[in-house]
C-alpha cells in the first residue's frame, strides 16, 4: 500500500522536532488528526489566541520552530492578532491551516476559505501546495522560513490532500537536511564599528530583543565596561538585551521622542544592538537625537535594520558582532556611569487602604529567584515592572512587542512546557487576562505550572490615563470600568486553580508559599490581586 501524504508529514515532524502540536481544529482537520501517532503530542487550546500564544512561548523557550494547527477561515481569522505578535516577537512558528477539499474548491463549498491574504503581511511566508504530493515539501519550506526569518510561516492544506499518495520517486523540492545560517560579521564591519566607537567622546549603547542570548549579553557587558558607556533598553522591547542589574544599565528608553532625545542628549555616538532605531508611540516632531549625534545599528532582522535611520548599519548576528567588537575596542579610562536610582519598597498599606500594583511588584521582587522569567502584559504598570523586576538572566523578560492583548497567560504556559524547570511568572492586567484566561484549562490539562499574577484594577486604566493626558481633563470616558468581573472565578470555571487576594497579608503569605515551588510546579496558579488604579503613566 502506497504511503500517504499524512504519513510523510508525520515523518517530517519527527525529523524536524515538531512533535508537539498546538491546535484548535475543526472539520477540515479531521482527516489529518484521526490517525495521529502516539509519539506526536496534541495540545488543545480553547481559543486560537491561546493556541498561538502557547506555541509562541514554547518556540521562544526552545529557540526552535513550534507547530500550530488552525481551522480554515474562522481559525486563522481568530489567530491573526497572535500571529502578528509572534512576528514582532520573532517567534518561529510552522502554521498549518485547514482548507476544504481542493476537488470542489471552485464551487466555494461550506468552510472554503479565502486564506492566502487573511493574515496580511505578518506571516514570513504563505503557501498553498500546487498538488497533494507537494504538501510535505511545502511544510519543510515553512520550517526553514520560520527558523531563518523568525516568525510564523503558513501552509494551507486542503483536507483531501492528507489521504493522497505521497510521491517517493522525486526530490522533495525542499532541503531535507540541516541548513546552516552564517553568523560571522561581514568583512570590514568590525573595523568600521571600532572606528565609529573610537571617535566617540561620550558613547552610549541601546540594546533590544535581538540581543537576548548569553553570547550577546557577555559581549555587550565587556563592550560597555571597556567604553564606560551607559546602556539603555529599547522602547517596547519584547525581550531584554542586557543584564538589567548591571551597574551600566540605565533603564528603558521612553517611547516619547522628545523624552528619548532628552535622555540621549550629550552622547555623540550611539550603538544600537538588536533593536530598530527607535520604536515610538504617539508622533512628536523632531529627530530621535540631537544634531551631530551619529547612530550605528547592528541586527540580524533586515526589516529592522533597513528602516533604521542610522549612519552605519551592520546586518549580522549581534552575538558574533559584539563579541568580536569587544575584543577590538581599547579600554577607556572611565568608570561606570552614575548608577540609576532603584525604586523604594512601599510600606504596607494602612488599615482600610487598598493594595497598589507597586505593593505586588515589590513583593514579587523580594522573592523571585534570579533565573525567573517574567512575562509582562500590564500596560499601565509596565514602567513599574521594568523598574522592580529587572531581567537578570537571558530570557528573564518577555512581553508582547506588537502591543496586542492576550499573549502573557498562554505564552507563560507554553514557555513552561518548553522549560519545565525554570520559574515562569506572568504579570498581567485584568483587562489583558480576560483575553487569555482560557489558557488555564490547557495549562492544567498538559501539566504546565506558571504563576499568573493578575493586577485587577477594575478597568482599562491605561486608557483612562492616556485620555487624561490627551484631553487635559478627568473623565468620564465612553468606556466603563468592570470591577464586578472576577478573573479568579472565570479561571476556576476553566478548572484552573485561582485565588482572589485583597489584602497585603494574603499577598505575602501566598507568595511565600508559592514562589519557592515555581521551578517544580506542574499546575498553574492564578492570583487575582485587587489593586487600586495606578494614577500616573508615562510611556
Amino acid at each position: 500500500m502506497a504511503r500517504l501524504v499524512r504519513d510523510a508529514t508525520f515523518d517530517l515532524f519527527r525529523r524536524r522536532g515538531l512533535t508537539t502540536m498546538f491546535a484548535n481544529p475543526g472539520s477540515t482537520e479531521v482527516p489529518f488528526l484521526t490517525s495521529l501517532p502516539d509519539d506526536l503530542r496534541f495540545v488543545l487550546g480553547l481559543h486560537e489566541g491561546t493556541v498561538v500564544g502557547m506555541a509562541s512561548g514554547y518556540a521562544i523557550g526552545r529557540d526552535e520552530p513550534a507547530l500550530v494547527l488552525l481551522h480554515t477561515t474562522a481559525g486563522l481569522g481568530s489567530a491573526v492578532s497572535g500571529l502578528a505578535t509572534a512576528r514582532v516577537n520573532r517567534a518561529p512558528l510552522v502554521v498549518l491551516v485547514g482548507q476544504q477539499d481542493r476537488r470542489h474548491l471552485a464551487y466555494e463549498p461550506f468552510l472554503a476559505g479565502k486564506l492566502d491574504g487573511l493574515a496580511g503581511s505578518y506571516p514570513v511566508s504563505v503557501e498553498t501546495p500546487a498538488a497533494a504530493h507537494d504538501v510535505p515539501a511545502a511544510i519543510e519550506r515553512a520550517y526553514h522560513s520560520a527558523a531563518t526569518r523568525r516568525g510564523p510561516a503558513l501552509v494551507i492544506v486542503p483536507m483531501g490532500d492528507w489521504g493522497e499518495p505521497a510521491d517517493e520517486e522525486r526530490e522533495p523540492a525542499a532541503a531535507g537536511g540541516p541548513v546552516y545560517r552564517a553568523v560571522a560579521p561581514p568583512a570590514g564591519a568590525i573595523e568600521a564599528l571600532a572606528e565609529f566607537l573610537s571617535a566617540a567622546e561620550r558613547p552610549a549603547i541601546v540594546v533590544g530583543a535581538g540581543a537576548d542570548d548569553p553570547e550577546s549579553w557577555h559581549g555587550l557587558v565587556e563592550l560597555a565596561e571597556k567604553l564606560g558607556a551607559p546602556v539603555w533598553q529599547e522602547p517596547f522591547g519584547g525581550r531584554a538585551g542586557f543584564p538589567q542589574d548591571h551597574p551600566h544599565y540605565q533603564g528603558v528608553l521612553s517611547a516619547d521622542r522628545a523624552r528619548l532625545r532628552e535622555t540621549l542628549a550629550g552622547h555623540d555616538r550611539i550603538l544600537v544592538v538588536g533593536a530598530p532605531v527607535f520604536r515610538q508611540t504617539g508622533f512628536v516632531p523632531g529627530r530621535f537625537t540631537e544634531p551631530g549625534t551619529l547612530l550605528a545599528v547592528v541586527g540580524d532582522d533586515p526589516d529592522e535594520v533597513h528602516r533604521s535611520p542610522a549612519d552605519l548599519s551592520v546586518l549580522a548576528a549581534p552575538a558574533a558582532v559584539v563579541g568580536e567588537l569587544a575584543g577590538r575596542v581599547e579600554p577607556r579610562d572611565a568608570g561606570p556611569p552614575p548608577r540609576r536610582p532603584r525604586p523604594e519598597t512601599p510600606p504596607p498599606p494602612g488599615a482600610g487602604e487598598p493594595l497598589t500594583a507597586s505593593h505586588v511588584l515589590a513583593a514579587l521582587a523580594e522573592r523571585l529567584p534570579r533565573e525567573a522569567v517574567v512575562i509582562e502584559e500590564a500596560p499601565v504598570d509596565r514602567p513599574d515592572i521594568h523598574d522592580r523586576l529587572p531581567a537578570r538572566e537571558p530570557l528573564g523578560y518577555l512581553s508582547a512587542a506588537q502591543g496586542g492583548l492576550g499573549f502573557a497567560l498562554p505564552a507563560a504556559a507554553g514557555l513552561k512546557l518548553a522549560l519545565p524547570e525554570r520559574p515562569v511568572v506572568a504579570v498581567a492586567g485584568d483587562g489583558s487576562a480576560l483575553y487569555g484566561v482560557h489558557a488555564g484549562w490547557s495549562a492544567v490539562r498538559y501539566g504546565a505550572g506558571p504563576l499568573w499574577v493578575v493586577l485587577s484594577n477594575g478597568g482599562y486604566v491605561v486608557m483612562d490615563r492616556l485620555a487624561e493626558k490627551a484631553s487635559g481633563r478627568e473623565g468620564p470616558w465612553p468606556w466603563p470600568g468592570f470591577a464586578d468581573v472576577e478573573v479568579a472565578a472565570i479561571a476556576r470555571g476553566f478548572g484552573c486553580p485561582a485565588e482572589r487576594i485583597a489584602t497585603f497579608d494574603e499577598l505575602v503569605a501566598t507568595l511565600d508559599e508559592v514562589v519557592p515551588t515555581l521551578a517544580t510546579r506542574r499546575e498553574p496558579l492564578l492570583l487575582d490581586v485587587v489593586v487600586a488604579p495606578t494614577l500616573t503613566f508615562t510611556p
